[in-house]
């Protein structure tokens, strides 16, 4: 804990103890410089005693804010800020703010810096104060913008996300359609469960004006249609979604298989998924095409087609499911090392992360539209050969 505190504060402590001789040289003479840095060793002993709150308040003190310093001051903040020391960092700034030596430029960078020390603090009332205040000034108007796009997110205050964002493309040049959709489909998200689907169609609608490739505004619409009994309107919906991005296929292929089903198209759907598993192997259509066989062929040919398949194809998922139909065979009868295989490759595929972020990297269980750790919306994607947990069972369930 000593060593991190020295490395970290060793930057101000430097620059204070230089600025103090720097000043003291211009005034007096080398003894009056010699008696002016006590307090610096002041705060070197606060810090070599672990009490780094002392330190930093000596070091600023004697580190006055002026053009020469400021950006000291605006570094150690920001360091505090990554480290998760935002007290420290919340303090630093409101000292520069409170500094009438400030220009308006510097004020103003010191205020955006605070803001963002309110957001990483969960404070975000105070912080798009700050912040609004800098966009009415006209001042670091595309941070500004994005600050408090973040924000809006994380209140699920999709309607000024829109109009900020809406903002921020004409002040960047930069363009947010793929964002615009996702918030349409919040939006129509929140219609659905106050259960006004007309509503939800409108934003949906919109969704795919902003961005003709929102998969998931179609999913959503699809969903409305089942909802309704409009399955064959559905389907062409999902159809169409499967053909656009295939990655989203596992997300959707149950409600397709199902809806098939219920309209008593064997033959329609066993044609769909023998073109996917072609196209697309190990999306989890592989597994449902195995279940038909099973229903119309029996378990041996059902082996036999998954058997030749995760041969060329291997995954996890088929591999649980063809030790499950070896498990059913006549001819195992009971054996118990089989049976402890596939309780073992349960066990193995529980474990296993199926969706990553491929922005930052984060590692999710379950399809998150806006990456919770770097709020990057349809940046995480389902990994490849490996399928949901309980996509075996959802299989039976359908089928």
């Amino acid at each position: 804990m000593q060593i991190e505190w020295l490395i970290l504060l060793l930057p101000l402590a430097a620059a204070s103890g230089w600025f103090a001789a720097s000043r003291a040289a211009r005034k007096e003479s080398a003894k009056s410089e010699r008696e002016a840095n006590p307090v610096y060793f002041q705060g070197l002993n606060y810090l070599l005693n672990e009490e780094p709150d002392k330190a930093i308040d000596v070091f600023l003190e004697m580190l006055e804010v002026d053009a020469d310093t400021i950006e000291t001051h605006l570094a150690l903040g920001n360091l505090f800020r990554r480290r998760g020391e935002v007290e420290r960092a919340i303090r630093i700034h409101q000292n520069l703010i409170a500094r009438p030596a400030l220009s308006r430029e510097q004020r103003a960078q010191a205020v955006l810096e605070l803001a963002q020390d309110y957001m990483r603090s969960g404070l975000y009332d105070r912080a798009e104060q700050l912040l609004l205040e800098l966009k009415q000034g006209r001042q670091y108007v595309v941070p500004v913008l994005r600050n408090l796009v973040k924000i809006y997110q994380q209140e699920k205050d999709w309607d000024a996300c829109l109009k900020t964002i809406e903002a921020l493309d004409i002040e960047s040049g930069e363009t947010h359609d793929l964002q615009k959709s996702h918030y349409f489909c919040e939006m129509a998200n929140k219609a659905r469960a106050d259960g006004d689907n007309e509503v939800a169609r409108i934003y949906l609608k919109r969704a795919l004006n902003v961005y003709k490739g929102c998969v998931r505004a179609t999913h959503l619409l699809a969903r409305i249609d089942i909802q309704e009994n409009k399955r064959k309107d559905a389907l062409v919906k999902l159809l169409d979604a499967a053909e656009r991005a295939p990655e989203y296929l596992p997300e959707i292929i149950r409600e397709i298989v199902d809806i098939y089903r219920s309209e008593g198209d064997m033959r329609g759907v066993r044609t769909f998924l023998e073109d996917q598993v072609k196209r697309h192997p190990n999306q989890g259509t592989e597994l449902f095409l195995a279940e038909i066989i099973r229903q119309q062929s029996g378990d041996a040919e059902a082996t036999r087609f998954l058997g030749e398949y995760i041969a060329k194809n291997p995954s996890m998922p088929g591999l649980i499911r063809l030790v499950e139909l070896q498990c059913t065979m006549p001819s195992m009868g009971n054996d118990h090392l089989l049976y402890n295989v596939r309780a073992h490759l349960h066990r193995l595929m529980a474990e296993r992360i199926n969706y990553q972020c491929q922005k930052c990297g984060f590692e999710a269980k379950q399809l998150h539209w806006q990456c919770p750790s770097c709020d990057s919306w349809s940046t995480i994607k389902r990994r490849s050969l490996i399928e949901a947990d309980n996509q075996i069972k959802t299989v039976k369930e359908v089928l």
